[in-house]
This record gives C-alpha cells, sequence and structure tokens, in this order.
C-alpha cells in the first residue's frame, strides 16, 4: 500500500470532520479550485481554518528574525504535523525540522526534509529499529537523537549488539533544568558522558542541546536571568567539552528555542569552539499559525526586548455555528473539547459573522464581553452580556485558541482561507 504522506495529494472526503457529507470528495491541492467560501457556510461546523496572510507573514517574519540573528531555523513539526506546511516551512528557508519521535521523524522525510533533529531520547528497540530503517530508506537524510546518560548509551550499545547492526547513531547531549524534563542535570554528569560517548563506537557526539521553555514566567526581568543562566551553563559545558576534544565531528550542533522565549538564547546557539564550525539551530515551532493568548503574551515582550513594532500573527481559528440561545446571556456554540485547545485557557470569541452574512462582506471583530466560560466533548457554552448584543441561533462565530499544538491534533485537514472568507486552499495532519 503506497505510503499516503508521501503522496502529494491527500484525499479530503465526508470521513473527516469539517468536510461537507454531500461535496465530491478531492485531493487537498484541489480545494480552492472549489470556489467555496466559509461565510456561505461551505464547510460543515466545526471548522478548523488557517488565515492564508497570517501564515505567510509568520513564515517570513520568523526567517527574517534568524537570518538577522545570524542562527538556523529547525521549526518543531509536532505543532502542525503537517506535509504542506513542513513544505513551506522549507521553502521559507527553514534549515530542517524537529521532532519529538520516529513516527513524527516518517511523516517529515515523506515530505522531503533532509535534516532532523528528533529532540527526545530513544531507547526502545521499536524506534531504534524504525529509525534504522528510515535511514536505510533515505540514506541523504541526516537525523540527530537526544542522549543523556549512561544508561541510554548502553541501551544504544545493546541494540546495536543484539541486531549485529554497527550503525553510529548521530547524537546531541542534552544538558537539562532540575525539576524539569530530560537532560543531564549537573555538569559532571554531562562531561562524563560526553566522555562515555567519545570513547563508545555506537554514538558520534555531533553538540550540545536544551530546552529553556519551562523556565519562563511571562515576566522579562524573571526570564532573563533565568534563561540567561542556562544559557551560560551551556556555554561552560561546550567549551570543556571542547577542550577535551570530545566532539564527533567537524561542524557541532547548538540546539534550544521553544515558542516563548526563543530570543534569549540566541546568545548560546553563537558560541564559538576551536577548529570547528558551529551551527546554532532554533527550534521554535508554533511561529507558524501563533495563538490568540499564551504566545502572544510572551511575543509582546519578545517585541520589547528587541525593540520591534510588529511579529507574528495569530493564523488558526475555529469556525462554529451558534445552535442554542437556551436563556439570556448563554449561547451554545457547535464546538468543543474534541475540536480545540483547552489546556492553557479557555478559547475566545474572536470573530462574528451573523446568519444572514454571507461572501462578500467583512468580517466583523466579536462583541466585546462575548466569553466561552466552560467546554463540553462537543459545545462551547458561551456568555455574553444580555443588554447588549445578542448572538442568534445560526450566526458564526469563530474562536481564537492558546498553543496550537493541541488543536492540531484534532484535525485530519485544516482549510486556508484569505481575509474575505474565499477558501483557497487546505493542509493535511498525520497524528
Amino acid at each position: 500500500m503506497k505510503n499516503q504522506c508521501m503522496e502529494s495529494d491527500v484525499k479530503l472526503d465526508a470521513s473527516l470532520k469539517g468536510f461537507p457529507l454531500a461535496a465530491e470528495p478531492c485531493a487537498v491541492s484541489e480545494l480552492g479550485q472549489r470556489r467555496w467560501n466559509l461565510l456561505d457556510d461551505a464547510l460543515a461546523y466545526p471548522v478548523a481554518v488557517l488565515r492564508r496572510p497570517a501564515l505567510m507573514h509568520n513564515l517570513a517574519w520568523m526567517q527574517d528574525f534568524v537570518q538577522r540573528k545570524g542562527v538556523a531555523l529547525a521549526p518543531h513539526g509536532k505543532t502542525t504535523l503537517s506535509p504542506e506546511l513542513f513544505r513551506m516551512q522549507l521553502q521559507a528557508g527553514a534549515w530542517g525540522l524537529t521532532f519529538a519521535n520516529v513516527h513524527q521523524l516518517r511523516v517529515g522525510l515523506a515530505a522531503g526534509v533532509q535534516r532532523a533533529i528528533i529532540a527526545n531520547q530513544l531507547v526502545t528497540d521499536a524506534d531504534l529499529d524504525g529509525l534504522d530503517l528510515l535511514l536505510r530508506q533515505q540514506p541523504q537524510a541526516r537525523v540527530w537523537f537526544l542522549v543523556d546518560s549512561l544508561a541510554q548509551l548502553a541501551v544504544l550499545a545493546d541494540w546495536c549488539q543484539r541486531r549485529g547492526n554497527p550503525r553510529c547513531w548521530d547524537v546531541l547531549l542534552e544538558l537539562g533544568i532540575a525539576g524539569y524534563r530530560t537532560g543531564c542535570r549537573t555538569h559532571e554528569q554531562a562531561l562524563a558522558l560526553a566522555q562515555a560517548m567519545a570513547a563508545s563506537p555506537v554514538v558520534r557526539l555531533g553538540g550540545v542541546e536544551c530546552y529553556e521553555g519551562g523556565l519562563g514566567q511571562c515576566d522579562s526581568a524573571h526570564d532573563i536571568d533565568a534563561v540567561s543562566a542556562l544559557v551560560r551553563s551551556v556555554q561552560a559545558l561546550v567549551q570543556q567539552i571542547d577542550a577535551q576534544n570530545l566532539w564527533g565531528g567537524d561542524e557541532i550542533l547548538l540546539s534550544a528555542g521553544g515558542s516563548a522565549v526563543f530570543d534569549l538564547v540566541i546568545p548560546m546557539l553563537k558560541t564559538q569552539v576551536k577548529n570547528r564550525s558551529v551551527q546554532g539551530v532554533l527550534r521554535s515551532g508554533c511561529y507558524v499559525t501563533h495563538d490568540h493568548w499564551n504566545y502572544a503574551r510572551y511575543l509582546k515582550l519578545v517585541e520589547a526586548r528587541e525593540g520591534l513594532s510588529e511579529s507574528l500573527q495569530p493564523a488558526l481559528e475555529i469556525w462554529t455555528q451558534v445552535q442554542s440561545v437556551p436563556e439570556p446571556g448563554l449561547a451554545i456554540l457547535t464546538a468543543g473539547r474534541r475540536d480545540l485547545s483547552f489546556d492553557q485557557c479557555m478559547p475566545m470569541p474572536v470573530r462574528w459573522a451573523p446568519k444572514a452574512q454571507r461572501a462578500g462582506a467583512d468580517m466583523a471583530a466579536a462583541p466585546g464581553g462575548w466569553q466561552v466560560k466552560a467546554l463540553s466533548d462537543q459545545h462551547a457554552h458561551m456568555v455574553f452580556d444580555a443588554k447588549g448584543v445578542w448572538p442568534q441561533v445560526g450566526d458564526r462565530v469563530a474562536l481564537g485558541i492558546s498553543h496550537p499544538c493541541t488543536t492540531f491534533d484534532k484535525w485530519r485537514w485544516m482549510a486556508i482561507i484569505e481575509d474575505d472568507g474565499r477558501i483557497s486552499g487546505a493542509i493535511s495532519t498525520h497524528f
């Protein structure tokens, strides 16, 4: 059976949430030819959409940012797991992509990714077997994954011995933070691990990685101090490894960068070593669609620190319909926990199209005071001021979200729309 990810066009049909049951199936690339408009209720509610002008702005903005900083971009593919968006990111100039596991890597390689970081530890036979298979199928690809313990290094050596496989894995040493996720907790641990890697035939130490996102508190004074301390710690470790000549290649990767305080890790990515070139790799992923709250508030601080007048724009919305106004001050919308993220905050009404509005009219901002207070599996409970503008049954309400990762994984496709509601394309996802 042909790998669907390998195909240039994924088929859209009524088996997919949001695609109209009565419509003829079509390929992703053909959807724009239907001449549908969101305001003509062409799609079934709820429907996830990406606003194309904001999407293209974000792709260009982030690529310009890393180029000005002299580093490379390998955006985290777990945000969207969309081959179409991966290709857009690569076409915009991304150095490679980042993934969380071998399954995600498979989707990326099938989309044309040539350089990839698995920002995670691999410890199971299934993952190592899978990565070995992918690298044999695509020998031109270069893939690094993370190692953070002697125990994991022993697992890799054991796999090579049991499989009779001479594979030498490209790896990055991860320096972690006490109380947070993975990574060596001390320089002593990390240096001992680097020494063991240098002596091992099963790995090639290609650089150092860290993740700073957990340190952010959306307070510039705190975030600068906390992330700068991590940066200095990584820089000191890099210099120690370099002094002992423990690297396994001529080019060293230094990688960090979530989507909240990514500007603060740039000094780490530009650390210099003797007699080797350094490639700094930023891994921010959520920039591609941005959001309406969590990352938006962090980006206001980035703008202030960088002296910017603009930055990223929210591109992802979930369009719903008002299905009931059962009492004054309460409207029930046709989207719930199964359709959008709610792990960081409730979705926010951002646009409103009355039921009589059709293509050609401007989309209005949602009235002030409309607020989603709760979610059921399939419903959003939106409260409003009964003395103000009442939503009517049949009205369309667009919900903005926070944390795009946990909205993308609820959809197998998303429509791409223009600012006037015209549906100009689509993307697929492969979670």
